[in-house]
């Protein structure tokens, strides 16, 4: 006999953070072509959200489609968003932005774009390749997707916005997350302090000339380099 999907059985508390953290996703996708510093800060907002829920698993339990529900929202979050997040920065800064992809340069179109769809591929390789066969007491390998896109963000609110710069950061990002480079996980102190950077950064950005995403850029560049050698965590 058919049971049923039993949803409301079958999912929990760090669940339903998980599918917020998609509407916020999908959010900053749909104006990342339109509003692309809202959408960067939105992306961070989805950052918290991926960490809560988390720490709601640990708190109150997690289930047994948690880790899928997981996966699937960090492509979403953390693959194509980023990646419409850099194709709305490349459009406001070279101009197109209000005519969109058809009113672009094809060279300039084909590049935000290129950058912007190898992104998401090595997203979707790093989600499924670590789902996969990766334990979840190993070091990760490759840098996380959502480091990824925290960079991205946190970049291009700290002001950093040349188009050409910021394509060859994003290619570079995506093979990192591929990369055969172990990343221990953040002890959940630094992870909070880190948090609460984040927040602030996202509530203002601009404040005491872009300090706050600034140093948000500089502590997630610092564990993306430092992490695998030098970290006091795992």
């Amino acid at each position: 006999m058919n049971e049923g999907l039993r949803v409301r059985e079958r999912l929990g508390v760090a669940d339903a953070i998980t599918l917020g953290n998609a509407v916020v996703g999908f959010a900053a996708g749909v104006v990342a072509l339109s509003d692309p510093h809202l959408a960067a800060r939105l992306v961070l907002l989805a950052a918290i959200a991926d960490a809560l829920d988390g720490i709601a698993a640990r708190v109150f339990g997690g289930t047994a489609v948690g880790p899928l529900l997981d996966s699937v929202t960090d492509v979403v979050s953390f693959g194509a968003t980023p990646a419409l997040l850099v194709v709305g920065i490349a459009g406001a800064e070279w101009g197109w932005l209000a005519d969109g992809i058809p009113g672009a340069p094809p060279a300039e179109a084909a590049a935000a774009v290129g950058a912007g769809a190898l992104f998401v591929v090595f997203s979707i390789l790093r989600t499924g390749l670590y789902s996969e066969f990766v334990d979840e007491g190993e070091n990760r390998p490759g840098i996380q997707n959502t480091l990824g896109a925290t960079i991205l963000a946190a970049a291009y609110l700290a002001g950093l916005s040349w188009v050409p710069g910021l394509l060859a950061v994003t290619a570079a990002l995506s093979v990192a997350m591929v990369a055969p480079v172990p990343y221990p996980k953040l002890l959940a102190r630094d992870a909070g302090v880190l948090g609460v950077v984040q927040a602030a950064a996202i509530v203002a950005p601009l404040a005491y000339g872009r300090v706050l995403p600034r140093f948000l850029l500089v502590a997630a560049l610092g564990y993306m380099f430092l992490a695998p050698r030098f970290y006091w965590g795992e």
